[in-house]
């Protein structure tokens, strides 16, 4: 059998499942641990098998020191599988969404600011983190600044929750929003710039679109089946 784990919940769970639907053909078991800490004490008290292959969607940045100390213990975990576990080289469900290559004008986001400082951010992100020292733009850095706790990842969903305010957009709630995978336009309100206009408006051509993107392709690229 080969198994997707991911610590997401809600919508980056279904995004997975969706992936695993419209780009695997159901070929992987997809389930949630819960957290990056439930990943792992699934993985210890895991009973390999010859054919089962295991791959993780483990949220990942190095400014964060716990999430780097369980990312040690998770590379350990693989080295030792034989193969058998394999990690996916991720940031997190919301940078698969935030580099999205058409995100803006799906959306139909119209603060031009919030578009500025995505467009600095996604330039400067190496290594799993935001490069702060290549960030010349004085508004990107004052975002930056604002937060009390910052890590990479909390810019990450704090600036796809701008550009994903529309509901129908969001990736906050149990499933994704439903134009994200649903027949565009669904929104109660089509004439709205929120609601965006996506080049095409079938539900499943919109997803796979999201799926065949180039950061979403690099990190199932480990995915064999």
């Amino acid at each position: 059998m080969k198994y997707l784990w991911t610590e997401d919940t809600g919508a980056g769970l279904h995004f997975w499942k969706l992936v695993n639907q419209l780009f695997f053909d159901d070929g992987l078991v997809v389930e949630s641990k819960g957290s990056n800490q439930g990943i792992l004490d699934a993985l210890s008290d895991l009973e390999l098998e010859n054919d089962d292959r295991y791959y993780i969607a483990f949220d990942y940045v190095v400014d964060n020191q716990d999430i780097r100390n369980k990312y040690r213990m998770l590379k350990i975990i693989e080295e030792k599988s034989e193969g058998k576990i394999i990690i996916l080289d991720m940031i997190c469900f919301e940078y698969l969404i935030l580099a999205f290559e058409t995100l803006v004008e799906w959306t139909g986001i119209g603060k031009t600011d919030k578009i500025k400082i995505r467009e600095e951010v996604l330039a400067v992100v190496e290594n799993h983190r935001i490069n702060l020292s290549k960030i010349n733009d004085e508004k990107a850095l004052q975002y930056i600044a604002g937060f009390k706790r910052y890590s990479t990842e909390r810019v990450m969903k704090s600036l796809v929750g701008e550009f994903t305010q529309n509901e129908k957009w969001s990736v906050k709630g149990e499933l994704m929003g439903e134009c994200w995978y649903r027949d565009c336009c669904v929104s109660e309100h089509p004439d709205s710039l929120r609601c965006g206009r996506p080049e095409v408006e079938n539900g499943d051509e919109k997803i796979r679109m999201l799926i065949q993107s180039a950061e979403v392709q690099r990190v199932i690229g480990k995915v064999g089946l």
